[in-house]
């Protein structure tokens, strides 16, 4: 397979796009739906998790992964056969053998590229890989929002700002359905908490969710059309999100006109009324209390108009993505996968997503003449560290380093602390060849500090291992790391700290180092790409998507809820617990960085802030008011080497309220002395205010600024804009 430029793939994606237009999928939905015999109208339904354990007998077509639904054959409606997850294709603790696949670097550091056609080419590169082992569901598309750094999906999500997540969260959306596989946006909604999931109760008020989450999903949907929405496990307002009438019927399908189907998570369903308030597929039936979508809705069905109404509605959606992401006419065929191509694409995200957070007096890029460079910590010597849970993936020949949690039960390999096969010291060694790399493993201080003492260069590679079903209780690094780093800063002025984490963490040696690297989770050639940053060989031009907190007592909720009280992993639904509640109308639509403005903290490192190793100027912005707001601006590289530079827009004063929001970015790679002018166009929606049935454009002065981050913004601009409603 040869490597694809951006232009080439959104070729591809246009000509797609336009022979599948020939097809109307309502009117085959409508058509096949009708045609069923009683026995089919409940066979799309409802599906098991395709592994085999917990007694589950898995049919010889599928495929062992997240979950199967069978096919009618009669009728040509294919099985769906479904796989995990947004960085890849999971491992499933290595049940098809050590096939592998692509890891694209996390979600954090997917969002920290702002690129949306790179991450649109990563969201293809996935897919073709599902595709390749016989998928046709790909259960990917995070569009929650990050409303607390400690979250355990922090690293598969992308950002606290709706603006960023849904237009990046589209944009994977749309490269996966390109390769005629199924995206699910995930986790419907406002899934921003692990600990105790299966019963947390969010609280929040309409407007606060429609200006945040729930648009963050709306931008997502709109621009990427997914085939289906995973409904979450949490309770909103006293009702689960997979039982959910305002979620699904309300906001989903009524305001939006969502045509596709709702798939619940695994374990998610706790009974047959999910069916009318929205649910339309039950998904890992055997997690559940009981298959309420087979026999218990053909019943329904045959009895109450309502439920046979709603089994038609279900199967002409599901039906309906199959027709309109061309499922049914593109089967996915097995073939072998192209890893050095795909690892392009990992790698190129890697490159962007890595962000250079401190570089004291020009410490990076480090010199290839170094003498001697000593590596310490984080397994660094092997691999990079990877998040755990239903979205790990790992390459060929599965993990480098394998760490045992003590972990009982089917789950146990899934939610493992694993490496991918990328190493840093053999990546620094080939971009240094000169250079003497002597490898500690830091978990003897006296031994690292020994070894850094006279080196040129001390690269220590410090961890935050985070996992789906549970949050981590603090912002600092475990293990002792904190001592650790300090330590060898003390030893060595030039210490150069790279940071493998899931999410923001504190960073109390910061100001004894010479410089920060923040790595995320980077992926199947993690390694390759820090090493080419670290020695220039690639510009940084990563910007942060969530807030650095200077410490938790920053955040809304210092105290982690539920972390004194419930259980530390997973949970059966509709068992005994101590309630727990989470109360999001603390800050409402203000998350994260907004948050920070409403009460004048001063952060750690802001949302949208990375460094470079060249410089850039921001010209005057100019903003065009009317019936669109738009905004242009120039940017010049005044440094001596080619870089991107990501520009932000933010309201700052809506109609004589201070605020702070983010209404457009543009990334923009110049060459040295390059300058370049970008339009932005404001969607209304972040002007507005909901008013519980659309939103409320008031009018009067609107201000503007541009800059580098959230908090270094330059001078405001005004302009009038005149009162208007808009439709939800």
């Amino acid at each position: 397979m040869k490597f694809l430029s951006a232009a080439t793939l959104a070729l591809l994606w246009s000509t797609t796009a336009l022979a599948g237009s020939a097809n109307d999928p309502d009117a085959r939905a409508a058509a096949t739906e009708k045609a069923m015999t009683p026995a089919e109208r409940t066979v799309i339904t409802h599906g098991i998790m395709a592994m085999p354990m917990m007694g589950i007998k898995v049919p010889a077509d599928a495929v062992f992964g997240a979950g199967y639904i069978p096919g009618i054959a009669r009728l040509n409606v294919p099985a769906l056969k479904e796989s995990d997850a947004s960085l890849g294709v999971a491992y499933v603790g290595g049940l098809r053998g050590k096939d592998g696949a692509t890891a694209l670097p996390s979600g954090m550091a997917i969002a920290s590229t702002w690129n949306p056609e790179l991450v649109q080419a990563g969201g293809a590169m996935i897919a073709g890989e599902a595709a390749a082992k016989g998928f046709n569901v790909l259960l990917a598309g995070g569009s929650n929002l990050i409303r607390d750094p400690r979250g355990g999906r922090t690293f598969e999500y992308l950002s606290e700002d709706p603006l960023l997540t849904g237009t990046l969260s589209g944009a994977a959306i749309t490269g996966i359905q390109s390769a005629h596989v199924i995206s699910t946006a995930k986790h419907f909604a406002l899934n921003d908490h692990e600990t105790g999931r299966h019963y947390v109760d969010v609280k929040i008020s309409d407007a606060a969710a429609r200006e945040s989450d729930l648009l963050a999903f709306e931008i997502a949907l709109e621009r990427g059309k997914p085939g289906s929405i995973m409904c979450a496990y949490e309770q909103v307002g006293g009702h689960y999100a997979c039982d959910n009438d305002y979620l699904l019927n309300k906001v989903l399908k009524g305001d939006w006109a969502y045509k596709g189907f709702v798939m619940s998570d695994w374990g998610a369903v706790p009974s047959l009324t999910t069916a009318l308030n929205g649910l339309d597929q039950q998904s890992g039936a055997s997690l559940d209390p009981a298959v309420f979508f087979d026999k218990p809705l053909a019943d329904a069905a045959a009895s109450d108009p309502k439920y046979a109404a709603r089994l038609t509605d279900m199967n002409r959606r599901i039906l309906r993505s199959i027709y309109a992401v061309g499922v049914d006419t593109n089967p996915p065929v097995v073939h072998p996968i192209d890893f050095t191509a795909n690892g392009k694409v990992a790698e190129a995200v890697a490159d962007e997503g890595i962000v250079l957070l401190r570089n004291q007096n020009g410490a990076l890029p480090l010199a290839a003449s170094a003498k001697k460079i000593v590596v310490v910590g984080s397994y660094a010597n092997v691999g990079v560290l990877s998040g755990g849970g239903s979205s790990q993936v790992q390459g060929p020949g599965g993990a480098a380093v394998s760490v045992p949690l003590g972990l009982e039960g089917p789950f146990a390999d899934v939610f493992g602390q694993t490496y991918q096969r990328s190493s840093p010291v053999k990546a620094i060694q080939a971009a240094a060849p000169g250079a003497g790399v002597v490898y500690r493993d830091g978990h003897y201080i006296a031994d690292a500090v020994t070894a850094a003492k006279d080196a040129d260069a001390v690269i220590v590679f410090a961890h935050q291992w985070m996992t789906e079903g549970q949050d981590v209780p603090d912002l600092n690094l475990p293990d002792g790391q904190n001592e650790l780093i300090a330590a060898l800063a003390a030893a060595n002025p030039h210490t150069v700290v790279v940071l493998e984490n899931g999410g923001p963490v504190v960073m109390p040696w910061l100001d004894k180092t010479a410089a920060v690297l923040e790595a995320w989770y980077p992926g199947l050639r993690g390694g390759q790409a820090i090493a080419s940053i670290l020695f220039g060989q690639t510009n940084p031009s990563g910007r942060l998507p969530v807030t650095f907190p200077a410490s938790i007592d920053q955040l809304p909720r210092p105290e982690l809820p539920g972390l004194a009280t419930a259980e530390p992993e997973f949970s059966s639904m509709g068992a005994a617990h101590q309630p727990l509640s989470v109360d999001y109308d603390i800050e409402g639509s203000d998350v994260g960085y907004r948050w920070f403005a409403r009460k004048g903290e001063t952060p750690l490192f802001p949302f949208g802030f990375g460094l470079s190793y060249t410089t850039f100027e921001q010209g005057a912005l100019k903003v065009t008011g009317g019936s669109s707001v738009k905004a242009s601006f120039t940017v010049k590289n005044t440094g001596a080497r080619d870089g991107a530079d990501v520009a932000q827009v933010y309201l700052v004063n809506a109609a004589g309220k201070a605020t702070q929001r983010l209404v457009g970015f543009q990334k923009l790679s110049l060459k040295a002395g390059e300058s370049r002018t970008a339009t932005v166009a404001v969607d209304p929606r972040l002007l507005a205010d909901w008013n519980g049935k659309g939103w409320t454009v008031k009018g009067g002065t609107y201000k503007f600024a541009l800059g580098t981050s959230a908090t270094d913004l330059g001078a405001p601009v005004s302009v009038n804009l005149a009162a208007q409603t808009l439709k939800p």
